[in-house]
């Protein structure tokens, strides 16, 4: 009997859950990867303090979760201009870096070729994150005010995905598309990929 109460008591203690950095992490990819092949649309522009020229607003914004591997998920940015025309030179290109995750800018010329002057910049994750946001520093400057300036995204499966810049704890610059509709037609490949 007094091992059966044992045995007992044993069975129904829940274990105690220890989220580390490489947990969160992982669970953040992995909230990313399960929109793989689907690509959405931009519902709103939140904040434009950091680059007030980069878009005005008029913009048609699709994001596609295009390429998913184990150590890479590569995420073409979009953007139909008011002419008509597309900008298809940016991808968003998350990485596997030990514990912590990676995100570079692929920019790329209308031609295909790499924009020299403008492309694979970037940064490491920074502090614990969670399943929902991690943070990447720009190592190479800070704000005036010496706080930390990077990008900060964010993604609630099935619901937002969110990317923009931040300056110590305020967002500077920030997208988010609606995960809850993804588009029939998929967008073409991005500049330089086929």
């Amino acid at each position: 009997m007094y091992h059966f109460t044992l045995l007992t008591a044993l069975i129904v203690t829940p274990p105690v859950s220890v989220q580390s950095e490489s947990n969160a992490a992982t669970q953040f990819w992995q909230h990313l990867n399960q929109h793989c092949g689907q690509a959405y649309r931009g519902k709103r522009i939140i904040a434009r303090d950091d680059r007030p020229d980069l878009l005005q607003g008029n913009e048609h914004l699709i994001v596609h979760f295009r390429e998913c591997g184990k150590d890479l998920l590569a995420l073409p940015f979009h953007i139909g201009l008011a002419d008509g025309s597309w900008d298809r030179s940016r991808t968003w290109r998350f990485s596997r870096k030990g514990e912590q995750l990676e995100l570079r800018h692929d920019h790329r010329l209308h031609s295909g070729e790499p924009d020299e002057t403008n492309t694979m910049y970037g940064g490491l994750s920074i502090g614990k994150g969670s399943a929902m946001q991690q943070q990447f520093l720009f190592t190479e400057r800070t704000a005036d005010n010496g706080a930390e300036l990077g990008w900060r995204i964010e993604i609630e499966p099935g619901k937002r995905y969110t990317y923009g810049t931040f300056s110590g704890d305020s967002w500077t610059w920030r997208l988010d598309f609606d995960l809850t509709r993804p588009l029939d037609k998929l967008p073409p490949a991005p500049w330089g990929h086929k």
